[in-house]
């Protein structure tokens, strides 16, 4: 069992006058955070007040790109070309390490959103591109991915640091997709059963699938989704039960890059 754990969250997710999550009561109860970077949300002045808050707080930061899809919140899928996702994850990467150097605070890891993400699961083309994009920007900079899928693969072979995460609040299928949200049961909006499952999920190694039985992973990090309504709630309720568990709830250390 693990006796520490990272505690990441989705943010920075507002656009202009648009505003979704409370990243300020969110923060506080997280070692890392992964910020929208302008595609599917975020806009300038909210990432740089999301790495700013981030900074205050000592959280390790990470840019969260996705589709260029602002109406559908980056959870379509969108038939990009390996080129494009290549360019569009590139892209998003330098704008948050760029504003993260100006701030005099380090990028620290990468993770893909929403449906870029999904589709880098199953379809090595996107997975290959996110991973080379990432790879290009900085050798070192960890990829956060799923356990068991093609991104996590990918990484590994272009020798990229991997972080394993895991979702408290979504539900898995057996073969550790996430279950669709379509799915009744998909999303997990009580504070005390998503704390059960975080719990469980570090102890244990595994958590019941939606299509029964146990899906079984290695996890350096657990995620909040910062657009769920009861985040915050959630956030506070999963690090009480870990720190009352003995498990310490801090940044993950940065692997080595693979031979």
């Amino acid at each position: 069992m693990s006796r520490s754990i990272d505690l990441n969250a989705d943010a920075g997710e507002s656009f202009g006058a648009w505003q979704l999550g409370d990243d300020e009561a969110l923060f506080p109860f997280l070692s890392s955070v992964n910020i929208a970077c302008g595609f599917h949300a975020g806009d300038p002045l909210t990432m740089q007040a999301a790495i700013a808050r981030a900074g205050r707080y000592g959280l390790g930061i990470g840019a969260h790109p996705g589709y260029p899809d602002l109406p559908g919140f980056g959870r379509r899928v969108l038939e990009a070309t390996p080129d494009q996702v290549y360019a569009d994850v590139l892209y998003q990467i330098s704008a948050l390490g760029g504003m993260c150097r100006a701030a005099g605070v380090p990028l620290r890891h990468v993770k893909a959103h929403g449906a870029l993400s999904t589709r880098a699961w199953t379809h090595a083309p996107t997975a290959a591109a996110i991973a080379q994009a990432t790879r290009d920007t900085d050798p070192t900079l960890p990829l956060l991915v799923l356990p068991a899928t093609l991104l996590e693969t990918e990484a590994r072979v272009l020798g990229l640091p991997v972080v394993l995460e895991t979702f408290p609040e979504r539900a898995y299928l057996q073969d550790g997709r996430l279950a669709p949200r379509a799915l009744p049961g998909s999303s997990i909006h009580d504070p005390q059963e998503a704390a059960r499952r975080a719990v469980m999920m570090v102890r244990e190694g595994r958590i019941e699938a939606l299509d029964g039985g146990f899906f079984e992973f290695r996890a350096d990090s657990l995620c909040i989704h910062g657009d769920n309504p009861a985040a915050v709630q959630i956030a506070r309720a999963v690090r009480t039960a870990l720190e009352e568990e003995g498990i310490a709830v801090r940044a993950f250390a940065v692997p080595e890059a693979q031979a």
